[in-house]
């Protein structure tokens, strides 16, 4: 049975490996394949905990099949500056990050998450909620779509580190939902 339920810290090591599982498998073809084979889980683990401990502000929720986990998402105030530190909007909420390991992919474990998001967020008191996407991830774009948001015509890059030390930055588009 599927359920959606609040992170806790220690469901940070299950967030990494679906985060690193759904980047090789959704990004395949759009991120450069030498970012994707260097993505690794242990060194990213400390680092997400630490992301949950200090980012005052932000949700973390993970699905779960059973005691298995299945997917995550994050969500909070919308972040300003093109998602640089420019602030955060008091108004409008994001969904900073929403995957799914990719066996689960059609299990209706994202709408669940995306569900669930939209619903705390509302608790929260927004009334619109935005989100990123890399505008060639096609998959994600019909699926943010199917969940009623659509492309507000606001494009930015995503700064992607290569193992050379070189960024590439990748174009995404915004997406914007009112919530109810």
């Amino acid at each position: 049975m599927l359920t959606v339920r609040a992170a806790t810290i220690g469901d940070a090591g299950e967030i990494v490996r679906i985060n690193v599982h759904a980047w090789q498998r959704a990004y395949a073809g759009i991120v450069p394949a030498d970012v994707l084979d260097s993505m690794e889980i242990e060194g990213r683990v400390e680092r997400y905990r630490y992301r949950m401990r200090h980012s005052p502000g932000f949700e973390h929720l993970v699905a779960a099949d059973g005691d298995k986990t299945v997917g995550y998402a994050c969500l909070g105030n919308y972040r300003l500056g093109q998602r640089q530190d420019g602030g955060l909007h008091r108004q409008i909420g994001e969904v900073t990050a929403i995957y799914v390991d990719p066996p689960h992919w059609g299990t209706g474990a994202g709408r669940a998450l995306m569900d669930a998001a939209c619903r705390r967020l509302v608790e929260r008191g927004f009334t619109t909620v935005r989100l990123w996407v890399l505008a060639a991830n096609h998959q994600a774009r019909r699926f943010y779509e199917r969940a009623g948001f659509v492309p507000d015509g606001a494009t930015a890059g995503y700064p992607v580190g290569r193992p050379d030390g070189s960024v590439i930055e990748l174009p995404e588009v915004r997406y914007t939902r009112e919530l109810p």
